[in-house]
């Protein structure tokens, strides 16, 4: 693996890690939320050998990238299109789960001349989005965190730096947490000793300063997403498990209904962090 500082447009620092082939074919992982560049990936051998440079990034906020308070889902994309240019790539892939998923569907619509494919998984729809009883079936710590936003910024700040100290106390918290609303696929999953060093690593590091990336991506998923998903004209995938809580699989069924060139996969008796179980065959599907 290795790291780099990258200057955004605006002079901001953009935290970046990329791991694989250096001369494979290069794929954006954005991660969720909470999240950082250090999020759960394959390993290095296997991106080796599925042939893949991958390139992750700290959002606004988070780990070592600067915040930008105020920016909205369509933001992404220029701060991908900047770390792109730093490495000299024209033509790439973009693959994001959960928190990750919007901000890779906006790459997908305002980069059509580099975006090849994106894969979002586990992804929510935008809050505006007709027809959608948003809140239907979700986790009801999602719902208390999104209601805040709509109640105004302070609410918001409050209810996660609450949250975030004690997280950055002990990382393990927010595992604990989640446990308790997370159906019996999820939480085989985070059983594994190895995937939860990774999540407590990823947690961590995102939370390393303050809370400020975990509140500007709940306040932009609050609000209009700046872009619309039927303008995308790439393929596109869309993976959700029919058991998640956290996302419910609607919302992905929404964005399919809309994006023209998309595919989209339900998996029967899996969840929310089935994501990252199924996320090197994605991969693999994003270089192609």
């Amino acid at each position: 693996m290795a790291s780099r500082l990258v200057k955004a447009s605006d002079d901001r620092t953009i935290a970046v890690e990329t791991a694989g082939d250096p001369r494979g074919r290069p794929v954006f992982l954005l991660h969720g939320t909470p999240g950082s560049r250090l999020g759960p990936a394959p390993r290095g051998q296997v991106l080796h050998r599925l042939g893949i440079h991958l390139i992750s990034f700290d959002r606004p906020g988070y780990g070592d990238s600067d915040r930008r308070p105020g920016r909205r889902v369509v933001d992404a994309a220029a701060d991908v299109a900047a770390v792109a240019e730093e490495l000299g790539l024209t033509a790439f892939a973009v693959v994001g789960r959960s928190g990750g998923a919007p901000h890779a569907l906006a790459c997908a619509a305002l980069l059509p001349d580099l975006v090849t494919r994106t894969a979002a998984l586990v992804s929510i729809a935008p809050r505006n989005a007709p027809g959608l009883d948003w809140y239907a079936g979700m986790t009801e710590s999602n719902v208390r965190a999104y209601t805040s936003a709509d109640r105004g910024h302070q609410r918001i700040v409050a209810t996660i730096q609450v949250r975030s100290r004690d997280i950055r106390a002990d990382p393990s918290r927010l595992i604990a947490e989640l446990r308790r609303e997370l159906p019996p696929s999820d939480r085989r999953v985070v059983a594994d000793p190895g995937l939860r060093r990774m999540l407590e690593l990823n947690y961590s590091e995102a939370l390393r300063y303050d809370a400020g990336g975990w509140i500007d991506d709940a306040v932009a998923f609050s609000q209009d997403w700046g872009f619309d998903p039927a303008d995308i004209a790439s393929p596109v995938l869309l993976w959700h498990g029919e058991d998640d809580t956290f996302s419910p699989v609607e919302h992905s069924r929404w964005l399919a209904d809309r994006i023209p060139d998309s595919h989209m996969v339900v998996e029967p008796g899996a969840a929310h962090f089935g994501a990252l179980r199924i996320l090197p065959a994605v991969l693999r599907w994003a270089a192609r």
